[in-house]
């Protein structure tokens, strides 16, 4: 079991994912996606990395799509953050990919969170626990405990606009600049006053949502 004085700092994430190619910083965990030539190599890829979760005691978030393999590491009882076992997980993970014939796609890992402004987030959150079966975060955040959904985040704003819920869209630093681009050719208002980590995006109808990347964000207990 990992203790609070084996999370590492952004630095040292940073130095870490420099060999570590396969993979990406996002929200307190390391995440990627393996691509297998076939959907019976992503299979094999898969019980290769639950064999390594068992020999480690260090079990990834997984998820499987034809041949497609999503995984994140994240250190669960020091609050969903990372440790070096996350790192060592990660290598180990790339190295089994590797053996089935399988490439790294990063970029196609995104996260989403549900954002709502709120003046009194205690007030409001039990509804959202109860109704969605989520537990309770880091930060006041709400969490599906089986990690299928999106995190609901509340932000406390003292006088929120009346339309209060908006979509985070999270993605890697590094392959954030096509998405931006893309969103800003479809006609979209950008605000970028506080890019690279959140640009602002709002559709014709007024509609919000942010794209978010890494930047600038600490891990929660840095």
């Amino acid at each position: 079991m990992a203790g609070t004085q084996d999370l590492l700092t952004r630095d040292q994430i940073a130095a870490a994912l420099a060999g570590l190619p396969d993979w990406r910083y996002r929200l307190g965990g390391l995440v990627t996606v393996f691509k297998a030539p076939t959907a019976a190599a992503a299979l094999e890829l898969i019980a290769a990395v639950g064999r390594l979760a068992e020999e480690q005691n260090h079990h990834p978030d997984l998820d499987w799509r034809y041949n497609r393999v999503f995984v994140r590491y994240t250190s669960h009882d020091v609050g969903g953050e990372v440790t070096p076992r996350d790192t060592t997980a990660a290598a180990a993970a790339s190295e089994a990919a590797a053996q089935v014939g399988a490439t790294a796609q990063p970029g196609l890992f995104r996260t989403v969170e549900v954002g709502i402004d709120t003046a009194d987030p205690a007030e409001i959150a039990d509804v959202w626990r109860v109704a969605l079966g989520y537990k309770n975060g880091p930060g006041g955040d709400l969490v599906d405990p089986y990690g299928r959904g999106p995190a609901i985040r509340f932000r406390p704003i003292e006088n929120p606009d009346t339309g209060r819920l908006s979509v985070d869209v999270h993605w890697s630093l590094a392959e954030s600049g096509p998405v931006l681009e893309k969103a800003a050719a479809s006609g979209a208002d950008m605000n970028r006053d506080h890019a690279p980590g959140r640009v602002a995006v709002t559709d014709a109808q007024e509609n919000r949502l942010y794209l978010c990347t890494e930047e600038g964000r600490e891990p929660e207990h840095s």
